[in-house]
């Protein structure tokens, strides 16, 4: 599975773009954060993304977990979001 990594400098609009790309190719993605603003970022990309399927028929759903991670050889807990096509 492919991952995104979003920063809280993350531009929600590009994230949205490599997002529906990712979702239309390999229908389902990993979007990790780590931290409030970097949460916000992402959750800002796949309300955009939602926008960019819909015409496709593609309605996107999102399941969010934690996960552990590795920074600079520190675990840090990171919100870990799977998008992926909402099979009705």
């Amino acid at each position: 599975m492919d991952v995104l990594k979003v920063s809280s400098k993350s531009n929600p609009n590009s994230v949205a773009g490599a997002l529906s790309g990712i979702i239309r190719e390999k229908q389902i993605v990993e979007i990790q954060a780590v931290g409030a603003g970097a949460v916000n970022q992402a959750i800002k990309a796949i309300s955009i993304a939602r926008g960019f399927l819909a015409p496709n028929g593609i309605d996107l759903v999102c399941i969010p977990a934690f996960t552990d991670i590795i920074i600079d050889g520190e675990e840090r807990t990171a919100i870990k979001l799977i998008a992926k096509p909402w099979n009705k």
